[in-house]
């Protein structure tokens, strides 16, 4: 495996001159930020300048957290002058996986999700690794770089959040990397990072999720109706699998003419993102992991389904869809 990063941090270098001017293309989250800092370091005076571009709006408490406690700089892809660039570099994505993405050639593709096919000159792709995070790490370490603390911090909190506390897929290059980075991250900052991961408005989200929820078989059902952030669903799934006997939790709510429905539960059961790809993948998007799950419908997708207007009636329907041997067929409610 050494041997073989080290192959691969040569070729890396390869695909850059003294002269060039690198743009880095992201979806920004953990993983993302933390692995387009360790681009920037390899590339450190080799290269006249280097710039992240975020396509996406950050919202999330934690994630801007991050960005606010490490000091680090980003541009909005709205904001880009794409002529000021002469290589492009994609990190935790692909080309495909955005339109945003898309105009782009990319001198470098490196990524930890299944591969899209895009051609590059130099393409990394470890779809059995937990985190981009893990491969960049192993870079620097290929170069003989130490990383400071910052980019040790970065790097070792989007491994944590990327496995979601090796809790999903994780491989021993993830543990061996966040070993490692653990010696020079800064662990109280680390840690004041993952802790920010509310905002004030959320509390009335809250206050609606405590005086509502459904309880049915220990399990928790929640409807907030729109919402203004889709990440209270996450944060409120995850809240009510503290309660010890809780064993599933869902929460949903509707942004963007979009019904999300956050999925958690103890792991121990179904598989929650092979039930709710059954479910409800008819109407929208449906997946996730074992114990972990999203989905994503479009409003005019739920007209033979449920009136989405009546709280009442939407929370009915998810226990309907969930506890469906207590049920009879599905129709509209």
């Amino acid at each position: 495996m050494i041997a073989s990063n080290k192959q691969k941090i040569k070729r890396f270098y390869e695909q850059f001159t003294g002269t060039d001017r690198v743009l880095i293309h992201i979806n920004a989250d953990p993983d993302a930020i933390a692995s387009a800092l360790a681009i920037k370091r390899l590339l450190w005076r080799r290269v006249v300048t280097v710039a992240i571009s975020n396509i996406n709006i950050i919202s999330r408490p934690d994630n801007l957290n991050m960005i606010r406690l490490l000091d680090i700089n980003m541009i909005h892809a709205s904001k880009i002058n794409p002529d000021l660039y002469d290589k492009h570099v994609i990190i935790d994505s692909q080309p495909n996986h955005n339109e945003l993405f898309s105009p782009f050639y990319y001198s470098v593709i490196i990524d930890h999700h299944p591969d899209d096919g895009d051609p590059s000159p130099f393409k990394d792709i470890r779809p059995d690794y937990g985190a981009t995070a893990t491969i960049m790490t192993e870079y620097l370490r290929a170069a003989r770089i130490k990383p400071s603390a910052r980019l040790s911090t970065a790097l070792f909190y989007a491994i944590k959040t990327d496995t979601a506390n090796f809790e999903r897929q994780a491989i021993t290059a993830d543990i061996r990397a966040f070993q490692y980075l653990f010696r020079y991250a800064n662990m109280p900052l680390a840690r004041k990072i993952e802790q920010a991961d509310l905002k004030i408005e959320f509390l009335d989200d809250f206050n609606k999720a405590l005086t509502t929820y459904t309880r049915s078989r220990n399990r928790i059902y929640i409807h907030l109706g729109p919402v203004e952030n889709p990440d209270i669903n996450v944060i409120l799934a995850d809240f009510f699998m503290r309660i010890n006997t809780v064993t599933w939790s869902i929460v949903s709510g509707v942004y963007e003419n979009r019904l999300i429905v956050i999925v958690r539960n103890d792991g121990l059961r179904k598989k929650a993102g092979e039930f709710v790809s059954k479910a409800f993948g008819h109407l929208g998007s449906a997946g996730g992991h074992k114990s972990m799950a999203r989905v994503e419908i479009p409003i005019d997708q739920l007209g033979n389904e449920v009136d989405h207007d009546d709280d009442a009636k939407m929370v009915l329907w998810l226990i309907q869809k969930f506890e469906k041997k207590r049920w009879s067929k599905s129709k509209k409610i």
